[in-house]
């Protein structure tokens, strides 16, 4: 009998390096593009299309349940990954860089989306539901971790070997060189620790009729659910304020004070994201991991739905008062506002993954969990879309009070979808 492994070899590894290829297509390129002398506008058209295998993965996940094991897709997915970058760090200071690399990242971007549904759908598979519950603060954490250390970390590299050697084409197919590397250890070791549940089996019917068949069905059946609509409309507006805000806090934190923000140096917003706001985020998953997983889902929605909305109210503050970084007190009250919502965040979070899975349950899980996260994109794009629109005209005063007011959307739509949740779901067993 094989020897079962702990989830925690795996999940912290598993999701650091679901994070990080997102972070490599849809911000990295940006600023790599930016540097080696892209127009704004150029950078703005080819870098939004990148996003497009995350919108679109729903289409093609019914496949990672038919073909081969979640197993299999996700160490298969890590390597073609790391081939991905490896090819791209030669590229990039070719002369045909611009267009090979455009390329790659579309390579790179299709196989992160494959990986995620792989990935989630392995979670969900060699897991039980009270087992999902503890870890699904962590794996949410991990995945916050690897945003921080690509947008963090990665970028100093970057910079940092500009500066030493003067050339920006070197120095960024040295970074994403360096990322090559890491997936290919994370290949390796996945390739040997991760589990091998006996329920891990692709479906039984492989034919092309059998495929098409599936295909369609997975869909049909996932809009035959039982509370689809009050589910959906759940996904798309649990995170309505987040989705808005997200796409402000930081020009707030560096905006000048005249324009109503706080001045922040770029190092300084790394440092009270890098440092306090980490330690807030995963105390926050931590928690919330082990909340859900001693009172169940259901007990904790309106609780977490809380946690997630009411610190949104740090950045009403913020605004209003202005602190300054260059006083005790000022610092402490930006890094402590950080904290408290990122900690929020953290346990908040938590809740809404577990919803999704715990709606995603039954045939096809893994295909309907990825259907689940196609429409927690859209509800995140749409209206991060007019976020900066609402901002100019209302200020950013007006507009966080604005985001604290949409906070009752979460929580109207949190009390509506709590009704149907099973109230031992997600509870660790005695």
């Amino acid at each position: 009998m094989e020897k079962k492994q702990s989830p925690w070899w795996w999940i912290p590894t598993l999701y650091f390096a679901e994070g990080l290829p997102y972070i490599a297509v849809n911000t990295l390129s940006v600023i790599m593009y930016k540097k080696l002398g892209m127009s704004n506008g150029d950078i703005a058209f080819y870098t939004a299309w990148l996003y497009l295998p995350w919108v679109i993965k729903p289409f093609w996940s019914p496949f990672v349940d038919i073909i081969r094991s979640k197993r299999w897709w996700t160490v298969s997915m890590q390597m073609t990954m790391a081939t991905a970058l490896a090819l791209l760090a030669f590229t990039i200071p070719a002369s045909f860089g611009l267009q090979a690399s455009l390329a790659i990242f579309y390579i790179i971007g299709f196989a992160s989306a494959t990986h995620d549904i792989a990935a989630d759908g392995f979670y969900m598979t060699a897991l039980d539901s009270s087992r999902q519950s503890f870890f699904v603060g962590i794996r949410s954490t991990f995945y916050r971790c690897a945003t921080i250390f690509g947008q963090g970390l990665l970028v100093i590299i970057a910079g940092a070997l500009e500066t030493s050697t003067g050339d920006i084409p070197f120095a960024w197919a040295c970074t994403f060189g360096s990322l090559s590397v890491f997936f290919l250890a994370v290949t390796l070791y996945h390739r040997f620790i991760l589990p091998r549940p006996e329920s891990d089996r692709p479906a039984a019917d492989r034919d092309g009729s059998g495929i098409l068949r599936d295909f369609l069905g997975t869909f049909a059946s996932f809009f035959r659910k039982k509370g689809v609509i009050t589910a959906v409309l759940f996904i798309l507006l649990y995170r309505l304020p987040e989705a808005q805000l997200i796409k402000i806090i930081n020009p707030f934190l560096l905006d000048s004070r005249e324009a109503g923000g706080l001045a922040l140096s770029t190092a300084r917003v790394g440092i009270a994201y890098g440092t306090v706001g980490i330690i807030g985020l995963t105390l926050g998953g931590i928690l919330g991991g082990i909340l859900a997983s001693r009172g169940g889902l259901r007990k904790n929605l309106i609780p977490m739905a809380l946690c997630i909305t009411v610190p949104d109210l740090v950045y009403c503050y913020l605004a209003m008062a202005q602190p300054t970084w260059e006083t005790l007190w000022g610092m402490l009250a930006i890094n402590g506002c950080i904290f408290i919502e990122q900690f929020g965040y953290g346990i908040g979070f938590t809740s809404f993954m577990l919803y999704m899975m715990y709606f995603s349950r039954g045939e096809r899980q893994t295909s309907h969990y990825a259907i689940c996260t196609a429409f927690m994109a859209l509800g995140m794009m749409l209206p991060g879309m007019a976020a900066g629109w609402l901002q100019e005209a209302l200020g950013y005063v007006g507009f966080f009070w604005w985001a604290v007011i949409c906070c009752t959307v979460t929580l109207a739509v949190t009390f509506i979808v709590r009704r149907d949740v099973e109230p031992e779901f997600g509870k660790k067993k005695q």
